[in-house]
Order: C-alpha cells, then structure tokens, then sequence
C-alpha cells in the first residue's frame, strides 16, 4: 500500500532535483530514501523520476502523480488540524508567511504579547514577497500569510486587522522637505526611489499617486526599505515608506524629513490570508488580535 512517507519523500526529491539533498530534508538515509521510492514507482506501475549519475528529472506521468501527491497531503494536513480546531488557538504549530515590508516591523511588535498569552505556540515565519506567498498558502506549504491589500488573491479568504497610510522621506534642506504634507504631483518634482519589481509597496505607492512606472523617477531599484533610507540619507533620492516602518527606521535619524503623503486612504490595508477550508480559524483569529493590540500599543 502506497504511504505517505513515500509521498513525502516524492515530493521532497521534486523540490530538489537530488536524491541526497532530499534524504537530508527527509532526515533519512539516501538508500531508505531509494528504496521507498523505486517501491512506489514499482506499486504505481511507472517511473516517476529519471535519474543518473548526474541528474534527477521528474517524467510527464511523475509530474501528474506528484500534483496528486500534494493534494493527498494537504487533505491529511487539514484532516489532522481539524481535530486542533476544536482545541484551543495556536495549540499547534503554525507557519505563517509575511512581506519584507511588513516583517521586520510588525514582528518584533506582535512576539511579546505572543508570548504573554500563547507561551506553547509554535509559530514558524516565512518572509517572501507576496506572489510566493500566494502561491505556498494556496498549495499548503504554508497556513497562511500576511499580505498588504489590494492584491490578487484569487480562491483564498482575507481578514484585515490594519489600515495604514504612506510617508515620503527626504533628506531635510532639500525641496519641500519643510512640509507637513505632500501632494503625489510635488513628489515627481523629486527623483524617487522605490523598490524592485515584485514588491508590493511600489506597486500600491504608484497606485496612490496615480502614477506609472515610467512618470515615476524610481532610478534605484532596492530590495529593502533600508537600503532606500540610506540612499535618501546620502542624498540620491527620495522615497516612501509605510506607517508601521516610521519608527525603526527613521527614529534615531535627525538628518531626514517624514512627511505624510496627502493622496486618499488608507494607502495600503494589511491582511492574513488563508484556504477556504482551513480548518483552524480560531488561531488566526487570535492573531488578528494579537497584530491589533501590538499596533495599537505602538
């Protein structure tokens, strides 16, 4: 009969193209790891991997039976959280995703009261930009996600907890950086900088003001709201930053202006996001709760 280590073991060697490294992830010899595998394809009737000396790909058929595979496990994985749903929140272990421009300032935020009230939760944090984390809630890598709206979202559940608006930084001297407020056409006045493709914030920044990539003079493309303030301080710039990030990283910096961008919010609303048949709503709810307190604290 087919076991879900073999499974497991199937898709840990999809996700690594190397029988070792997937014997590693498994925490298993390589030769139980061989064994368990050329067992299946032997039960299956097929050959689900190719491999070499060299190489390990998966076959046209492996691809399909490793897309049932995972639906097998997530269906087991909902199955054991259902009977955690019935006990209290956060009973069990949790993995939750979270956005570079959310994490660094929200986490250090939520952990203490975590702490207080749930001191047994197991929480496990993957930061990724938010198509990946889409893509892991959705498969069941991962239980759920912390998103900045609006965003494509499409089969999955939100619950906003947050509401925020955008600042602009600049360095204090320069144009309008004696302002209280900025309009998004006094920002184009400026050479601004966002971040790359595929975070969320440039995309919900040029949103706001109405602006498009090309009318937006974004000449420094990062990866980190830090790395844009350093560039701000050293004078190559100007750049937004959320609500939420105000304080760790502008607080001990008497060099540069914060300035609320004056355009209609909330600029961006914050979210978990999760699979319509998650089973364990009571844990997110509990940090919906703890993610309200911790903001409103601070």
């Amino acid at each position: 009969m087919i076991s879900i280590k073999q499974l497991s073991y199937a898709i840990a060697v999809e996700k690594t193209l190397h029988f070792k490294k997937a014997a590693d992830l498994c925490f298993v010899s390589q030769s139980a790891l061989s064994a368990a595998l050329s067992e299946l394809e032997k039960q299956l009737g097929l050959q689900i991997f190719e491999r070499n000396n060299k190489q390990v790909l998966v076959t046209p058929i492996g691809r399909e039976v490793l897309k049932r595979a995972k639906n097998i496990l997530l269906s087991i994985e909902d199955l054991e959280h259902l009977a955690g749903s019935q006990s209290a929140p956060l009973s069990f272990p949790m993995s939750i995703g979270v956005i570079p421009t959310i994490a660094p300032y929200l986490l250090p935020r939520i952990f203490p009261f975590l702490n207080q009230h749930f001191p047994l939760a197991q929480i496990n944090v993957v930061e990724e930009q938010s198509q990946q984390l889409v893509a892991m809630v959705r498969s069941g890598e991962i239980d759920t996600a912390i998103l900045a709206l609006p965003y494509p979202c499409e089969g999955l559940l939100s619950l906003e907890f947050w509401q925020e608006d955008f600042y602009w930084v600049t360095l204090k001297g320069t144009m309008h950086s004696q302002q209280s407020e900025i309009t998004s056409d006094q920002v184009t006045q400026t050479r601004l900088m966002l971040l790359k493709e595929g975070h969320c914030l440039k995309d919900h920044a040029l949103d706001v003001c109405q602006l498009t990539a090309q009318r937006a003079n974004h000449g420094f493309g990062a990866t980190s709201l830090n790395t844009l303030i350093q560039m701000v301080q050293g004078n190559l710039g100007t750049t937004f930053i959320p609500a939420m990030a105000k304080e760790q990283l502008i607080a001990a910096n008497d060099q540069l202006s914060v300035i609320h961008l004056n355009e209609p919010g909330p600029h961006r609303r914050i979210a978990f996001v999760f699979r319509p048949n998650y089973t364990c709503m009571s844990s997110i709810e509990a940090l919906v709760d703890i993610c309200k307190s911790s903001l409103l604290s601070g």
